[in-house]
């Protein structure tokens, strides 16, 4: 599948003047596109709601657009909670999915009525204690342990994984909080990151719905929703395939149909919690050649950098790359593409085939909408770059500024 940037080199020059780079910027109608398909997809679910991972994008300008589609939000720390607030989020809106949680941020996810997603059997007692109760709406992560066997290189091994709850204490928390007033319970799991494979979330529905009628069986409990959490994968490299929504959809009734109606569990209510399908291929990081080096390799500065888009760093994550201008030249260089950091490892391309480059020129690094900018720091001192968002008009509107040296000088004391 051809990779094609959603700007061009004459709409980058022109945003430039205003917003120099790097800078990420997102696809209004594609992520509008995208967040419809998935809701049609599964219809067949009269409960059905996306909780978008808001770890992925926590960007108000992309949150309050995600809620005019429909969806709520997935949090996992304090402030990601109180950015659901300020963007409008509330209730039942918000779900709350965290591990190793202080005390505060179970008041908080109280406070803003969010259902709150225990991650072990012993946050049971001290969310009681926290509370001085138990909320009645409590979900709860399990984790099948052993192997969960999936195309990605991320996460794939849940009895490695430190999230969740073992089978026999899925029991036990359930029958722990039916005996403490709990009148609504759901379960959930997260066992993959990025499977690029239509069979995935069907496989994974089928292990959570016979999770449901063991528990129903066990406790006499019967779940009110089934949060199927992320994992979804996007086709970062061009010769990859994307996952089909709609078949992915359909996958997860046919298991639905099969395991809970029988069961009498046909009114549960499906959830997902994706981030990376939700966003990422619309999302684009654009830099500025501003280097040259020629030694043992051939190397192209950029002035992005891992701060920017950490994933080739830290995962050896492949992005396709598109030099804005020269998109049908041959690719008949080699270049290691890097960014300024003391790290040798701030590499957003190794050996990567790309059309010959020259100083000055841009160039879009793919799929960054999601765990992009979200993953930045402020390593070397350097600073956060500017969000951008192409709206369907066509106008371009920053929706977060970049950071300045007085932002990072601003926490100091001097």
């Amino acid at each position: 599948m051809e990779k094609r940037p959603f700007v061009t080199l004459e709409m980058v020059r022109q945003i430039a003047k205003t917003y120099p780079t790097p800078f990420h910027i997102y696809d209004e109608k594609g992520i509008r596109e995208n967040a419809r398909k998935l809701n049609k997809a599964f219809s067949w679910n009269k409960g059905f709601k996306e909780y978008f991972a808001v770890k992925a994008t926590p960007t108000p300008g992309i949150l309050k657009l995600l809620r005019e589609e429909g969806c709520g939000v997935d949090c996992s720390s304090l402030t990601e909670l109180m950015l659901a607030d300020r963007c409008g989020f509330s209730g039942r809106e918000i779900m709350f999915s965290s591990n190793v949680t202080p005390a505060e941020e179970f008041v908080l996810a109280d406070k803003l009525g969010g259902i709150i997603n225990l991650d072990d059997i012993s946050h049971i007692d001290f969310l009681e204690q926290t509370l001085g109760r138990i909320p009645e709406t409590i979900s709860c992560r399990y984790n099948p342990g052993g192997d969960f066997s999936a195309n990605n290189q991320i996460m794939d091994k849940p009895g490695d994984a430190k999230y969740g709850f073992t089978k026999a204490q899925m029991k036990e928390g359930f029958l722990k909080l039916k005996a403490k007033g709990v009148k609504e319970f759901g379960i959930h799991s997260f066992l993959v990151s990025n499977a690029l494979s239509n069979e995935y979330y069907p496989a994974l529905a089928r292990v959570l719905f016979e999770m449901a009628v063991w528990l129903k069986e066990e406790t006499g409990v019967a779940c009110s929703f089934i949060n199927l959490s992320g994992g979804i994968g996007v086709n970062y490299r061009p010769e990859e395939e994307p996952n089909d929504i709609m078949a992915i959809g359909e996958g997860v009734r046919r298991e639905f149909e099969d395991v809970l109606i029988p069961a009498g569990l046909g009114d549960a209510a499906i959830y997902t919690e994706l981030g990376r399908f939700m966003l990422a291929p619309y999302g684009e990081l654009v830099a500025k050649v501003v280097h040259e080096k020629k030694i043992y390799k051939d190397y192209i500065g950029l002035d992005a950098c891992a701060v920017n888009l950490m994933r080739p760093a830290m995962y050896g994550a492949y992005h396709h790359i598109t030099v804005l201008g020269k998109e049908n030249a041959p690719l008949t260089e080699t270049y290691d593409v890097t960014g300024s950091l003391c790290e040798n490892n701030d590499k957003f391309a190794v050996d990567r085939r790309l059309p010959k480059i020259d100083i000055g020129d841009y160039v879009v690094l793919h799929d960054t909408g999601a765990h992009g900018f979200s993953m930045g720091y402020n390593y070397n001192g350097k600073l956060k770059s500017a969000e951008l968002l192409l709206k369907e008009n066509g106008d371009v509107e920053m929706i977060r500024r970049a950071e300045t040296p007085e932002d990072y000088f601003a926490t100091i004391n001097l």
